[in-house]
């Protein structure tokens, strides 16, 4: 095991092994805010071992033998769906479950995944994207036919798909939902939010001091069954533990910047707190429209 130290000399972290599943502090929870009547938002959090299943045995005490493997990946998931209609909350929910099914089955055809050569393993993930996208629009398709509309009802969302597969982050991102990696004090956003006002920004078209302020600051320029879908991916290194991982929907950034977040993430005492104390504070500040927010990390070994 390495310690790190900062340039003053502090030790914050620690380099070394892959956190056990018990080290692992995992919390998230999602809200309607204090504007809508509905929750269009979701969310997953989970882990994904290897685990035998037993039909039929003659040997004693079978259930010895089912232990789950070792953890394969931590999958944490947002959908914000897009439109304010129950349409965008069943497409956030449909992107979720879609691409849950299908990165399950890749996590174990992927020997490979978390080495320095895994670009197939990272157009999978872009491929399971698309795959979501491409069920919402059937959905949206199939509707439009039984009603007898030539043309189908917008459903589209956003999502953003992390998993941890040690020692790499992966991030999976359409849409202006965002990924954060907070350590030792500093506080990066990790997608690119896929709005008009960004691109404008991107373009040289706009200040990026105001495009916070911009009409089109809300307005996307890619999603999930939208008009495009351009998935991004990348992936970083999660070695340093005490590291934070935290997942969310614009209902928190719209209220709550940056600056605040990492604070609140500086001095966290666990994952359910800090989403609680997160989601407060966007509730105090107007709630006007709904939040999710997904955190993980491996705490410092006491």
């Amino acid at each position: 095991m390495t310690m790190v130290q900062t340039h003053s000399g502090r030790v914050t972290g620690e380099v070394g092994a892959k956190p056990r599943d018990d080290e692992l502090d995992l919390f998230g929870l999602t809200h309607p805010g204090k504007v809508r009547k509905e929750n269009q938002d979701h969310f997953l959090l989970c882990t994904v071992h290897p685990q035998a299943v037993i039909h039929a045995t003659s040997l004693p005490n079978p259930e010895s033998l089912t232990a789950r493997g070792q953890r394969l990946a931590t999958v944490m998931l947002v959908a914000d769906g897009v439109g304010g209609s129950a349409a965008g909350g069943e497409a956030s929910q449909i992107a979720v479950e879609t691409i849950m099914r299908y990165v399950t089955s890749t996590l174990r055809s992927y020997p490979a995944m978390g080495s320095q050569h895994d670009e197939e393993f990272l157009n999978a993930l872009r491929t399971a994207t698309l795959e979501a996208d491409a069920t919402v629009r059937a959905e949206a398709a199939a509707r439009a036919a039984a009603a007898g509309r030539l043309s189908s009802k917008s459903m589209a969302t956003t999502l953003t798909l992390g998993m941890a597969v040690w020692p790499w982050y992966y991030v999976v991102h359409v849409g202006d939902s965002r990924c954060y990696y907070f350590w030792d004090g500093a506080l990066k956003q990790m997608t690119r939010d896929q709005t008009m006002a960004q691109d404008l920004v991107d373009k040289g078209a706009l200040p990026a001091d105001r495009a916070a302020a911009s009409p089109f600051s809300h307005v996307l320029a890619s999603s999930i069954g939208g008009p495009e879908t351009a998935p991004e991916v990348t992936r970083f290194d999660v070695t340093n533990r005490g590291c934070v991982i935290m997942l969310c929907t614009d209902g928190l950034t719209k209220h709550v910047p940056d600056a605040e977040i990492a604070e609140r993430l500086g001095r966290m005492e666990s994952a359910e707190q800090v989403c609680n104390d997160l989601l407060e504070l966007t509730l105090e500040r107007g709630g006007s429209d709904n939040v999710t927010i997904v955190i993980a990390r491996a705490p410092l070994k006491r």
